[in-house]
C-alpha cells in the first residue's frame, strides 16, 4: 500500500475519505494485480465513482457511479484502452452542474458552451489549476 505521501499530489489536496478510497483500493489492486499502472488505474477508477476533479482537488459528487462513458463500459481497465477518459470530470451530471463548477474555476465564455463544451473546459481549468498547485 502506498504511503500517504506518496499519494497523487490531488489526493494530497482532498478529503480524508478520498485518499482513504485511493489507499484502500490499490492496497487491494496491489494484492490482486501486482504493483504498477494497472493497481494505480484502478484505485483512481474507485476514486472516480465517488469523487470528482474540481481544480486541483477531488469533491464528492452529488450522485455515486461512473463518471463517463469510458467508465461505464463492462469491459476490465486492461481493455478499454479505445475511448477517452474525462479526466475526473463528472460527465454525466446535469448541464446546471458542469455550469456550476465551470463558474468556479472562472472558465470564459462557460454561458455559450454546450455540455460537451463545459466538460472539456473544465478538464482544461483542472489541469491548469493542478499544475499551479504542484509548482508550489
Amino acid at each position: 500500500m502506498p504511503a500517504r505521501d506518496e499519494l497523487p499530489s490531488t489526493l494530497k489536496r482532498s478529503s480524508k475519505k478520498a485518499q482513504k478510497t485511493f489507499l484502500e483500493t490499490h492496497d487491494s489492486a496491489v494484492q490482486t494485480y501486482g504493483e504498477g499502472e494497472r493497481a494505480h488505474r484502478t484505485a483512481f477508477a474507485a476514486v472516480k465513482h465517488s469523487f470528482e476533479k474540481v481544480g486541483d482537488h477531488w469533491e464528492p459528487k452529488d450522485r455515486r457511479g461512473p463518471s463517463d462513458a469510458q467508465a461505464a463500459r463492462s469491459a476490465p481497465a486492461s481493455r478499454r484502452s479505445s475511448g477517452r477518459t474525462r479526466a475526473g470530470v463528472d460527465a454525466n451530471a446535469s448541464k446546471e452542474h458542469l455550469y456550476t463548477v465551470a463558474k468556479r474555476l472562472d472558465v470564459r465564455g462557460r454561458s455559450r458552451m454546450s455540455k460537451g463544451e463545459l466538460v472539456a473546459a473544465i478538464e482544461k481549468a483542472n489541469a491548469q489549476t493542478t499544475r499551479k498547485a504542484r509548482r508550489g
